[in-house]
């Protein structure tokens, strides 16, 4: 079996102010500060996670 593809989230920008489903999406993803890494599996659950809150995080090459 393959191994899954990895993507690497940093966070770049503060819930602070941010509807609650956005910070719930940042937590799910592993992320609470900014400047925070999480490596996590390139699934589309995680992209369509990564797509809500794109203007919080960027995905760093791995």
């Amino acid at each position: 079996m393959a191994k899954a593809k990895k993507l690497i989230v940093e966070q770049t920008g503060s819930p602070i102010g941010r509807p609650a489903d956005q910070r719930a999406t940042l937590i799910g993803l592993g992320l609470n500060k900014n400047g925070r890494r999480n490596e996590l599996e390139d699934t589309p659950a995680v992209r369509g996670m990564i797509n809500k809150v794109a203007h919080l995080v960027r995905v760093v090459d791995a």
